[in-house]
């Protein structure tokens, strides 16, 4: 019997960047299987990400009807805007709906800064204030120095859907205008923003590693998946695919 391997991810309802990302990254004998999240783009900031969480446990459900491996939400500012506890709690709901490893975005972040040794991290977005604010106290309460987070402006003003669509150079290029000199490395949320076609870019120019939300996520969840094997074309983390010390 050819047994493969599945892996579970729940997205936001107006997000069509995650899932493309995963199935670039699947080896084969892989596949991905995706629950999505009511977000209702014109609620106020928290409102709408608390009532998209309350869909987590639901979701994980869902997808554990198909045996999944690894179950992984694939969303930042939903695991960053109540502290660093909330991140692990999310990860521990959906384990205990789904029977499954599970994976949040902010902590997996966490640890491949942490992998890269980086310190100093610059952040560039495609948040209004209200996720930046709140991503900056996240780091900063995990012992990162923040430099700077940047919104790129064409992106605050926009609906969540249409963040999708903004071009991998484009982000390449904002991103590397705002990156500081003395970052260890750069960071790029929004699991809607296509910032992981941008990575290798991105390090191409600012010769030091660049993590983004989806692209941390990917590792980790492939890790408790059991895949070790090197990802090309998307930045560092994904071509060492280092092992996780968790």
């Amino acid at each position: 019997m050819d047994v493969r391997r599945r892996i579970g991810i729940l997205v936001p309802v107006t997000n069509t960047t995650a899932e493309p990302d995963f199935h670039r990254a699947a080896p084969a004998g892989t596949t991905i299987h995706s629950h999505r999240l009511w977000l209702a783009d014109k609620r106020a900031g928290q409102e709408r990400i608390d009532a998209m969480n309350a869909e987590l446990e639901q979701g994980a459900l869902y997808l554990a009807q198909g045996k999944m491996d690894v179950v992984a939400m694939v969303g930042t500012t939903n695991s960053f805007y109540k502290g660093v506890e909330y991140g692990d709690e999310m990860e521990d709901l959906m384990a205990r709906a789904s029977g499954a490893p599970s994976v949040a975005t902010s902590p997996s972040v966490a640890r491949a800064l942490e992998f890269f040794g980086a310190r100093k991290i610059s952040v560039a977005t495609p948040y209004p204030t209200w996720n930046n604010e709140r991503l900056r106290e996240y780091y900063s309460a995990l012992g990162f120095k923040v430099l700077n987070v940047e919104g790129e402006p064409w992106c605050a003003s926009a609906e969540a859907r249409e963040l999708n669509d903004l071009e991998p150079m484009a982000i390449a290029e904002f991103a590397a205008g705002v990156c500081r000199p003395e970052a260890d490395a750069l960071f790029c949320p929004c699991t809607g923003w296509r910032a992981m076609e941008a990575a290798a870019e991105l390090e191409r120019r600012l010769q030091i590693p660049v993590v983004t939300a989806v692209q941390a996520t990917v590792w980790r969840t492939f890790r408790k998946a059991g895949i070790t094997q090197p990802i090309a074309g998307s930045g560092r983390l994904l071509e060492l695919m280092p092992a996780l010390d968790e």
